[in-house]
């Protein structure tokens, strides 16, 4: 059974940081692409980052200079760290991994207080 699961959400006041985790079960983790995505109420879901199983890294405009992503294949975790939150990184925050599947974590909360 595959599962992915994120932690690290909550409260923060803009300026502040964050850092997510996600842990994969079920998967040879290191074969697979993994992103962070975000849904905002009332927006459609955006890829916010992603890193290849190769490592290599890609931001959305709006965090480049203050959300890197990083991987740990021999846990099976990705992480995003968040830096200089905005209100509008407000969202719910989901992890991906991707090879010849998609498979979704259930969301873990971010709320950046102004």
């Amino acid at each position: 059974q595959v599962q992915l699961v994120e932690s690290g959400g909550g409260l923060v006041q803009a300026g502040g940081s964050l850092r997510l985790s996600c842990v994969a079960s079920g998967i040879r983790f290191s074969m697979y692409n993994v992103g962070w995505y975000r849904q905002a109420p009332g927006k459609q879901r955006e890829l916010v980052a992603q890193i290849s199983r190769g490592s290599a890294t890609y931001y959305v405009d709006s965090v480049k200079g203050r959300f890197t992503i990083s991987r740990d294949n021999a846990e099976s975790m990705v992480y995003l760290q968040m830096n200089s939150l905005k209100p509008e990184d407000t969202a719910v925050y989901y992890c991906k991994a991707n090879w010849y599947n998609d498979y979704w974590g259930q969301g873990t909360q971010v709320t950046v207080s102004s």
